[in-house]
């Protein structure tokens, strides 16, 4: 108790100490002086972060460590508690008591003069702020998944692309060196020609009922964090528990398939594509709030022939991660710096210099700074990582209407249903919309 009671007094003093802060100056990113998206290397990076949570703290210490040129001034969240913390740890680094704090992310796009912003959040949130911080000109690292309907992963890229910015997700397995080799040593045939890939991702969480109805905790904006999503009274799962909530997430099929699914893509040269069929079955939770697929099995065919199958790590004989099948072998990659393949000798062999050679990155958070400053594409941009959740967001069609799902993937739509093609979006809850490009 004394804990929460110096967390809330702390929380208290950050606000005194914001509301004052608007009226001395305010420190100017390289953008306002006239440098545009590229910020040379001896300039700061002004950045702020929207969402600081589990996820977005991590984030925000990962840039904190760099120690290159960046100046975290703002953090945005609906949770006062986690902006207290954020705060401190900021003020920390800096050696002040600058950080600014916001509960309302449109007053912080409004107010923040920024190169840069780390985003994460709930799935349910990413159409609309996502598309809001790329409509100000702002870098993003955004979390993934991306987005959670195919409407929002469009609506996403088309703003990303339209202002020109520098866009990294967090699909970080890509600056991983096993995934990179594995990828591409794939990439490049070692394994034949790939025919087959199969994509391992967590089992589902069972469930656990449906937990009493609650006080808002003082420090929530519960209303907020719900935003476009139905209306609901709070029962407990705001910071974690939202992933297994069909309304937020699609459990650890969305929360994962932009890592395991995105690096399939990578090896196999499937990055700018989609299948062009979808067939699949899901298991779901009988009863209780907790409603995403606990199993589920979906085969994605492609226009080349290659075949995807996507399903719960128990299902698969490697279980979880990527693995490629060729005509002469099969290659394997998962974290924990997890390499393998059907015949040792494929992991030893010298990719040459007329062959592919895949985007190198050593660091996620150093690579989405580095091109800030570069111009150039991050690592892991944003229509990568909108053909990766797009297999899964498909596949959830796929297992929520019981049938095959035909898809056009240079169209993005659906063939010849306009039932399944209903779930390509989800209507907002008013006032919020999905920001126009």
């Amino acid at each position: 108790m004394a804990n929460k009671s110096s967390r809330r007094d702390f929380v208290k003093r950050s606000v005194s100490v914001v509301a004052g802060a608007f009226v001395l100056p305010q420190i100017l990113p390289s953008s306002a002086l006239g440098m545009g998206r590229r910020i040379a290397p001896s300039d700061r990076i002004v950045i702020g972060s929207i969402g600081v949570g589990s996820q977005g703290t991590s984030n925000l210490k990962d840039f904190l460590k760099l120690k290159d040129g960046l100046q975290f001034v703002a953090v945005c969240d609906v949770d006062k508690l986690h902006l207290a913390s954020a705060k401190e740890t900021i003020d920390l680094a800096n050696k002040n008591s600058d950080c600014r704090i916001y509960g309302d992310y449109r007053e912080f796009l409004e107010k923040e003069k920024l190169d840069a912003v780390s985003i994460a959040l709930p799935d349910h949130w990413h159409g609309i702020i996502y598309t809001a911080a790329a409509n100000k000109k702002l870098n993003v690292y955004g979390e993934k998944p991306i987005c959670r309907t195919i409407k929002d992963g469009q609506t996403i890229v088309s703003a990303v692309k339209k202002n020109n910015i520098i866009w990294q997700t967090g699909s970080w397995q890509r600056s991983e060196s096993n995934f990179h080799r594995g990828a591409e040593l794939a990439v490049n045939g070692r394994a034949g020609k790939i025919k087959y890939i199969e994509v391992g991702l967590p089992d589902g969480s069972k469930g656990i009922g449906t937990p009493p109805v609650k006080p808002v905790p003082p420090e929530l904006d519960w209303e907020t964090w719900l935003g476009p999503a139905l209306k609901v009274p709070y029962r407990g799962v705001s910071h974690w528990d939202w992933r297994w909530i069909l309304d937020y997430s699609g459990g650890q099929l969305t929360d994962w398939a932009g890592h395991h699914i995105d690096i399939a893509n990578w090896g196999a040269g499937l990055e700018h594509t989609g299948p062009v069929e979808i067939s699949g079955k899901g298991v779901y939770p009988v009863e209780g709030i907790f409603n995403v697929p606990v199993e589920y099995d979906f085969l994605c065919k492609y226009a080349n022939g290659i075949e995807m199958r996507v399903a719960n790590a128990s299902r698969l004989p490697l279980g979880m991660g990527t693995t490629w099948h060729g005509d002469r072998g099969w290659i394997h990659v998962d974290r924990g710096k997890i390499i393998s393949a059907s015949d040792p000798k494929i992991l030893n062999e010298v990719i040459g210099e007329k062959e592919i050679h895949l985007y190198k990155s050593e660091n996620h958070w150093q690579n989405f700074v580095d091109c800030i400053r570069s111009g150039k594409p991050a690592i892991a941009p944003v229509e990568v990582a909108y053909r990766a959740i797009s297999v899964a967001l498909l596949g959830e069609i796929a297992m929520t209407t019981g049938q095959i799902i035909k898809w056009d993937p240079e169209k993005e739509e659906i063939i010849g249903n306009q039932m399944a093609s209903r779930l390509l979006s989800r209507p907002y809850r008013q006032p919020w919309t999905l920001p126009t490009v």
